[in-house]
């Protein structure tokens, strides 16, 4: 064998231990070396081109294939949790509308009137801080009322004794002030003869 029968893709046995002394035209001895960043016959016959950053980075086509089926699931679940920290940390508390409902009909000797306020809410959990004002120049300290997940309504009563002769027509004004102010007045008459 010559030097013309050479490769520098293949090396043959007689390479390492020297030349035969028959070599046989159409046997060739050793394995294909390929070096360089070029797609082999085999992957193409095969259908499995790799990409050129495949070959460089060494991954298997299919293995980044296989990662990606996880990403659906990955974001389903980050969306989960991205709404129940948004349920749970989110905006508080928000007043959808106030009413107060007073006794009808005029109250009697000596009696306690019982002032209802009702405060409809959109159902998150929060607090209420309020007053009541009365028509005859008092007005209660801060009140708070804490509301629980799910409560779209408080329930504020007000106790407002009388005693004594004579007619007082009576307004109470409930007063919400946080989250955001809202107001309503309930009207009555006290009539002790």
């Amino acid at each position: 064998m010559n030097d013309d029968d050479y490769s520098a893709t293949e090396l043959g046995s007689h390479w390492f231990q020297g030349p035969t002394p028959d070599p046989t035209p159409d046997r060739v001895e050793g394995e294909v070396l390929r070096f360089g960043p070029g797609v082999t016959a085999a992957a193409r016959r095969a259908g499995n081109t790799p990409t050129a950053a495949q070959i460089w980075h060494g991954t298997p086509p299919r293995r980044r294939r296989r990662s990606l089926r996880y990403v659906p699931a990955a974001l389903i679940l980050l969306v989960a949790l991205a709404l129940l920290a948004w349920r749970e940390y989110g905006p508080g508390v928000s007043v959808r509308g106030v009413a107060v409902t007073a006794p009808e009909g005029p109250l009697g000797c000596d009696g306690t009137a019982n002032v209802l306020g009702v405060v409809r809410t959109d159902g998150r959990r929060g607090t209420l801080a309020y007053h009541w004002e009365r028509s005859d120049g008092t007005r209660s300290a801060p009140l708070r009322e804490t509301l629980t997940r799910g409560q779209k309504e408080a329930r504020l009563h007000l106790l407002w004794t009388f005693q004594g002769r004579g007619t007082h027509h009576a307004v109470a004004r409930l007063v919400i002030t946080s989250p955001t102010t809202h107001t309503a007045e309930g009207t009555f008459t006290y009539r002790c003869d």
